[in-house]
């Protein structure tokens, strides 16, 4: 953004009057010539916002490339073909090749390829030219323009309001603010007025929802309020997820310790006088046997599948590693306006006559209906009928589809839940006066001919602030219909008023009055002055309720020791209200308040803090990076471009697919039914994904664990000169056999349980000293076991001809493989146990393969094993069995640790949730 823009972005055009804001940009309230605008155009530029080039596929695959696995791929691929292994180089080749492309293929599907910031703008927008008023492309506008609007139009630019009439707002995509907000000309005072407060502008993107207006554009493009999100997003990096860095760090670890035993294995050969090609091909084995071939393959797979999982559950991801990253979350930041609430005005309560009625159903559904608080429903009469029914302009349809202002649609579903056809009153009732809503006077009144009381007569009725219609009656209506002189009923409205506040709702009232028929005339010539003296009706409470699957999605979070906080732009008391019913912990906190913390205080009252109101973009931002810095890993939710920065930063950044684009772009997780409820249950299938790569990477690490130390040891103890088996067997038990077992960990339904466990903790990381425990006393038996026959039978070794012993530690390492992969289907629960997924019936193959290994001819000439005795079979069994009975017993010892040293998660967070 140039200095000029970021000075006029910084000035405070709210507080000053048209003519001074006119002024300060040397134009005046008339328009521009089409001299002047083009002056501007090139002086401000296009009134567009700009968003980052999404990646090449080729960009894409580059990265996939330079993955340490694959480069470590790369190398045994260049040895294995210089040394004369042409088959082994070509498999390990593909290898890399199918690394890389399904890795960039998959990301590359996975990212959005749309400009999605550019998208946002509006096609045309009336403004004032040479006199006159044009229609021209947003991008044309021009800080110093004149533009019109209406009800139905978006704001293409920032603009300080000139003239209004009636004029309404929806500014949630960019405060967060559910409610429609009142605009007006008049200067505000303060310049340090806040955002959402700022009610003689018009801002970007946002929309008209009633009135008209006439107003000086001030910002365009990137100086916008838009703009500046746009700018906080392309300064927030995205970070790793923590399984990136996880798998980063291990595979840094197993290529200092393959290649260190590379070495160190080849130096021994060295010292035994073997010739370069029997160095090269023992090198090659050993690095085939250290490096775990398939990890990437199958993390990619893994991640893809969950992919798949999630879209199914409407659920798409931006990037394969952000579904395990879901698994890992520890606290969920939720914008509160279309995700933890339907962004749909509902009346909840109306109060007639010192008696309180609930309104049941949800949003603008017509199901649903009016009770008394002891629960039985009654009809309530004419008065209220007409008065929601008459003074109305918006729309309903059967199917929930709005049109006009929120509110007067809350009130239109009221009268429907009241067996009120609203369209069908209004067409037998036409207005014949009215005293359009203003927000000066802070009322609309219609006045018609209705039938009351058997007789035709003259009806003013009015909807608008309790205090101001309180104020123009004189009775009030009792449930009945019959009346009682206001002052009766006043505190008590007064009481209901402030009770309905308190819970977060905003209070309407309605009034009416009845004219006799030598008054009509005077009524309909000066409508305005015939608004007193009126019948007090009802106050109805309005919100924005809660999606009905909210309180259970957040219950399930708590649950699952996640903790939930909601941040919103709307003010804290509604804020708090519904934090309230969502039994979320704490009072709530306003963004200002908010900003005077320090990041120490701020830390210091995190634990407490669960509801924040009033809040701007920066305020979203700087939470997310609090919650980061002490560990978390973070989900931000939300659907409008003031959640987009946070969104970014987050580890899990997540919108709604109804939101803005611009949202949509810097998430990194989209739910397309707008349900809080499937971001749960993407955590509970990030979890899943999770679970089953620990279990993969403790097969696939305990394995290549075995292998390792069997080289390492036959060099040592100079057995087969240090060829405990060769390349091609590996590479056969890397692919042939392992992908089975691979198949039987991937198909394992989900274990029970998972969702009443504490997240992860990443800064344990996979490789903690307790997995490679694990790893070590898994691939450790495994050695063992496979080293017998070796010793046994070395006499009989040669490192050129098929030998028992060899084929003997094949056979078991294969089984072995099975095996633990057939066990770690579960974990810490024993995996030998039913129900047995298709999964575990796939394990008949590689058996099949394995005998076939030892029995068929061809095979003896392509894998250089032989023939088992019955006897070397069962041996071969009984060494693998010993493994199996290791591994089991250390899931039994993992169970009853966890069993008494590890609470509930319930116990866990129950003294959070109590603060």
């Amino acid at each position: 953004m140039s200095t000029e823009s970021a000075e006029r972005a910084a000035t405070a055009w709210w507080s000053k009057e048209p003519a001074d804001a006119a002024a300060e940009l040397g134009v005046g309230l008339d328009g521009l010539t089409a001299v002047e605008a083009s002056e501007r155009y090139s002086r401000y530029g296009p009134n567009e916002l700009t968003a980052a080039q999404a990646a090449t596929l080729w960009q894409l695959a580059l990265r996939q490339l330079a993955d340490p696995m694959n480069l470590m791929l790369i190398a045994v691929t260049a040895i294995s073909a210089a040394i004369g292994e042409v088959s082994t180089a070509i498999m390990v080749g593909l290898l890399v090749v199918f690394n890389v492309w399904s890795g960039a293929s998959q990301e590359r599907k996975a990212q959005a390829s749309v400009d999605a910031l550019a998208t946002m703008q509006v096609p045309q927008v009336r403004v004032r030219r040479d006199g006159g008023v044009v229609a021209i492309p947003a991008p044309e506008l021009v800080p110093g323009d004149i533009i019109e609007l209406e009800a139905g139009d978006i704001v293409p630019a920032d603009a300080r309001i000139v003239r209004a009439t009636t004029l309404e707002t929806q500014e949630s995509a960019l405060t967060g603010e559910s409610a429609p907000i009142e605009k007006g000309a008049a200067a505000l005072p303060d310049p340090a007025t806040a955002l959402g407060d700022r009610t003689s502008m018009l801002f970007q993107n946002t929309s008209v929802t009633r009135g008209t207006a006439t107003a000086l554009v001030v910002a365009t493009g990137m100086a916008t309020e838009m703009g500046a999100i746009a700018t906080m997003l392309s300064t927030v990096e995205r970070v790793q997820s923590p399984l990136q860095r996880e798998l980063s760090a291990l595979t840094r670890i197993i290529g200092a310790v393959a290649w260190g035993a590379v070495v160190l294995i080849v130096g021994l050969g060295i010292t035994r006088g073997q010739s370069f090609s029997e160095l090269m091909f023992l090198g090659t084995a050993v690095a085939i046997s250290a490096i775990p071939t398939g990890l990437p393959t199958f993390v990619q797979g893994m991640l893809s599948w969950g992919a798949s999982r999630l879209a199914e559950a409407k659920a798409v991801v931006a990037s394969l590693n952000d579904v395990e990253t879901l698994g890992a979350t520890s606290a969920i930041c939720s914008d509160k306006t279309g995700t933890l609430t339907m962004n749909q005005m509902m009346a909840r309560s109306v109060w007639v006559g010192g008696e309180t009625f609930t309104v049941d159903g949800s949003g603008y559904s017509f199901e649903g209906r009016v009770r008394r608080t002891q629960g039985d429903e009654i009809p309530l009469g004419a008065p209220i009928a007409y008065a929601l029914a008459l003074p109305n302009d918006a729309t309903v349809s059967a199917d929930g589809v709005v049109v006009g202002d929120p509110t007067e649609a809350a009130f239109v579903v009221l009268a429907q839940k009241l067996g009120v056809d609203v369209p069908e009153a209004q067409r037998r009732f036409p207005r014949e006066a009215e005293v359009p809503f203003d927000s000066d006077y802070k009322f609309m009144a219609t006045f018609h001919h209705v039938e009351w009381q058997g007789e035709r007569r003259l009806v003013g009725v009015v909807k608008g602030a309790p205090d101001v219609l309180l104020a123009r009656s004189s009775r009030a209506y009792l449930p009945t219909r019959d009346t009682v002189p206001v002052g009766e009923l006043a505190d008590a409205v007064t009481e209901e008023i402030e009770f309905r506040s308190s819970q977060g709702l905003r209070t309407l009232a309605l009034a009416l009055r009845v004219y006799e028929e030598a008054e009509e005339a005077a009524v309909l010539a000066d409508p305005m002055a015939a608004v007193s003296e009126l019948g007090f009706v009802a106050v109805v409470g309005i919100v924005d309720p809660l999606r009905p699957e909210a309180k259970v999605a957040v219950d399930e979070a708590h649950a699952a020791g996640i903790d939930v906080r909601m941040i919103t732009g709307d003010h804290v008391v509604t804020a708090a209200a519904i934090g309230r019913e969502l039994d979320l912990p704490g009072e709530g906190l306003s963004g200002a308040e908010f900003a005077a913390l320090s990041d120490d205080e701020v830390d210091a009252r995190l634990d407490e803090l669960s509801v924040f109101g009033r809040v701007t973009p920066q305020d979203k931002l700087r939470l997310v990076q609090r919650l980061q810095a002490r560990g978390e890993v973070v989900a931000m939710t939300g659907d409008a471009v003031n959640d987009a920065a946070a969104i970014k930063q987050a580890d899990v950044g997540v919108a709604m697919g109804s939101g803005s684009e611009v949202t949509k772009q810097a998430a990194k997780l989209v739910l397309t039914d707008d349900n809080f409820a499937t971001l749960v249950g993407a955590v509970k299938l990030g979890r899943v994904v999770y679970a089953k790569i620990t279990s993969y990477l403790t097969f696939q690490l305990s394995q290549l664990i075995a292998l390792l130390m069997l080289f390492v040891v036959a060099s040592l103890i100079d057995l087969n000169d240090g060829v405990a088996l060769t390349p091609v067997m590996v590479l056969v038990l890397n692919f042939a056999v392992s992908i089975f077992a691979v198949l039987v960990i991937l198909f394992e339904p989900e274990p029970p349980g998972l969702m009443q466990r504490p997240p992860r903790d990443p800064s344990a990381g996979i490789a903690s000293p307790r997995n490679v425990v694990r790893w070590l006393i898994y691939g450790g038996a495994l050695f063992v076991a496979a080293l017998v026959p070796l010793l046994a039978g070395q006499d009989e070794l040669s490192p050129d001809e098929a030998s028992q012993p060899m084929t003997m530690a094949f056979v078991i390492v294969a089984l072995g493989t099975l095996t633990t992969g057939l066990q770690l289907r579960r974990d810490p629960e024993t995996g030998l146990t039913a129900p047995w997924g298709r999964g575990t019936r796939m394990l008949l193959w590689p058996l099949a393969f394995i005998v076939l290994a030892t029995e068929l001819d061809f095979m003896h000439d392509w894998l250089y094993t032989s023939s088992l005795t019955g006897w070397e079979w069962l041996a071969c069994i009984g060494l693998t069995l010993a493994v199996m009975v290791v591994v089991e017993v250390d899931k039994a010892f993992r169970r009853r640790r966890q069993e008494k040293v590890a609470p509930t998660v319930a116990e866990a967070v129950a003294p959070a949730r109590g603060r």
